[in-house]
C-alpha cells in the first residue's frame, strides 16, 4: 500500500468515527478497503468493554467473503463461569497481563499451538495471526473500558509479510480511535436511557439539558408500589432485599415498556411512569395493558420465589391523567428530568388509598372519563374519597374482575 492510499484509508476511518458510524460499519468499511488495497486480510475481530447493566462488552467481526457472519456479539461478565474461562485462554488475556501491545503466531502443523484459537484458525485454513492492544490512559478510560483489542489473520500460504504487520499496526491505531468514539456515543445513550428513562434520555441527548427547560404535556400517570415491602425489609435477610427489589422492578418496568410507557422514577419500591400517546384513549388502554401484564408477571414471579423459599409481594397501582411539566428541574449542577405538577401529587395520594380501600388498582375519575367506552366497562366505582392536599373529594374506580379477563 503506497503512502497516498494509506493516508486515504486513515482519513476515511477518522471521518467515519466523527460522522457517527456504528462500530461494525466502521470495521467492515475499513477491512473491505484494506483488501481492495492488496492486504491479504481474511478474518478480523475487535473487542471493547462497555458500560451496560447486562453486558461487559462487545465484539465486532468481519470475514472476507462471508456476509452471513454475525457482525456484533455482546458478551457477559468475564469474571465468572464459561466466559471467564474463555477470557483466560485468549490471546487478549495474554496481552492484558503481559502489558505487550502485539502478539504474532504463525499457524500450521510445524508451528506450536499455545492458544486455543490457533487450533480453530488452522481448521479454517488460516496461516498467520496477529493480536493488537491499544490501551487508553487513565483519563481516557471509563469503568473497564480501557483498551481496544483486535486480531487479524490471513489465509495466504506465505502469511503476513513484515511490511503487512507494520501497516496493520499503524492503521489499527486510527481504527481503534474511531471504534472508541462510536462506543462512547453508544455508552452515553445507554447510560441516559438506563438512568433517566427512554423518552427522557432521548430528550436530554437532543440537547434539552438547561435548567428550567420543560414541556407542558398531558399524560397518563402511573404510580405503583409494593404491598408488604416494609414487612419484607424487617424480616428478610439484608442480602435478600436488593435481589427482591430487582425481581419486582424487572416485572413492572418490563410491563410498562412493553406497553409503550416510560419509567421516570424508581423510588425505593415505588415506580413513577407516564404514557403519552397522542390519543388519550390509546394512552389509557396502554396503561391498562401494562397493568394486566404486570399482574401476570408478578404472579409467575411469586410462584418462582415461593418455590425457592424467598419473600414475595404484590403491587398496588394508581392511574391518573393530567397536565404536568416535563423537563429539567433542580440546581445548577444537579438536575433531574422528571414530571411535576398537581397531577403527580394526586396520583401518589390515590396510590396511598389502595391499602385503606383494599384494592390493588385505583383510577381517578379523570382517567375513567378519558378511557374508551369498552375500557370504562371494566372499571367500577368504589366511591368518593378525600385526597390529602386536594380540595374536593374524588370518585375513584377499580378494575371489575367480572368484566375484564384477568
Amino acid at each position: 500500500m503506497d503512502a497516498a492510499r494509506m493516508a486515504g484509508l486513515t482519513r476515511w476511518v477518522m471521518e467515519a468515527g466523527l460522522n457517527g458510524m456504528m462500530e461494525q460499519e466502521i470495521l467492515h468499511g475499513f477491512c473491505n478497503r484494506l483488501v481492495e488495497a492488496g492486504l491479504p486480510v481474511s478474518r478480523v475481530n475487535m473487542i471493547i468493554d462497555t458500560l451496560h447493566p447486562v453486558y461487559e462488552g462487545r465484539a465486532f467481526r468481519w470475514r472476507k467473503n462471508q456476509a452471513d457472519i454475525e457482525p456484533v456479539v455482546e458478551y457477559g461478565r468475564t469474571h465468572e463461569g464459561e466466559a471467564a474461562e474463555n477470557w483466560r485462554r485468549s490471546t487478549y488475556y495474554h496481552l492484558f497481563h503481559t502489558g505487550d501491545d502485539m502478539l504474532r503466531r504463525r499457524i500450521g502443523p510445524e508451528h506450536p499451538v499455545d492458544f486455543v484459537v490457533l487450533d480453530e484458525l488452522r481448521g479454517e485454513g488460516q496461516t498467520d495471526y496477529l493480536a493488537l492492544a491499544h490501551r487508553f490512559a487513565a483519563e481516557g478510560s471509563i469503568g473497564e473500558m480501557d483498551c481496544v483489542y483486535s486480531s487479524w489473520t490471513t489465509d495466504v500460504a506465505s502469511g503476513f509479510s513484515d511490511d503487512h504487520v507494520s501497516l496493520l499496526r499503524d492503521l489499527a491505531l486510527p481504527l481503534a480511535l474511531a471504534v472508541k468514539c462510536a462506543s462512547l456515543a453508544r455508552i452515553t445513550e445507554t447510560l441516559v436511557t438506563t438512568y433517566l428513562g427512554r423518552d427522557a434520555g432521548r430528550r436530554v441527548l437532543s440537547g434539552r439539558i438547561a435548567r428550567g427547560v420543560t414541556d407542558r404535556i398531558r399524560a397518563i400517570l402511573w404510580f405503583s408500589d409494593l404491598r408488604g415491602f416494609t414487612h419484607v425489609t424487617e424480616t428478610a435477610e439484608p442480602e435478600q432485599i436488593i435481589p427482591f427489589l430487582n425481581d419486582y422492578a424487572e416485572a413492572i418496568v418490563s410491563s410498562i415498556h412493553d406497553a409503550g410507557g416510560d419509567v421516570l422514577k424508581l423510588i425505593g419500591d415505588g415506580i413513577l411512569a407516564i404514557f403519552t400517546a397522542e390519543d388519550p384513549v390509546q394512552a389509557c388502554r396502554c396503561a391498562l395493558e401494562a397493568e394486566k401484564s404486570m399482574r401476570a408477571r408478578i404472579s409467575t414471579l411469586n410462584k418462582e420465589r415461593t418455590c425457592r423459599n424467598l419473600p414475595v409481594a404484590d403491587a398496588y397501582l394508581a392511574l391518573h391523567i393530567g397536565e404536568v411539566f416535563y423537563g429539567n428541574i433542580g440546581s445548577q449542577d444537579r438536575l433531574d428530568f422528571t414530571v411535576v405538577g398537581p397531577a403527580v401529587n394526586e396520583v401518589s395520594r390515590i396510590a396511598a388509598l389502595c391499602h385503606s380501600v383494599e384494592r390493588d388498582v385505583l383510577a381517578s375519575s379523570a382517567f375513567f372519563s378519558a378511557a374508551s367506552e369498552s375500557d370504562r366497562a371494566g372499571l367500577v366505582s368504589v366511591g368518593r374519597y378525600a385526597l390529602r392536599g386536594v380540595e374536593r373529594p374524588q370518585e375513584l374506580f377499580t378494575l371489575d374482575p367480572e368484566s375484564i379477563d384477568r
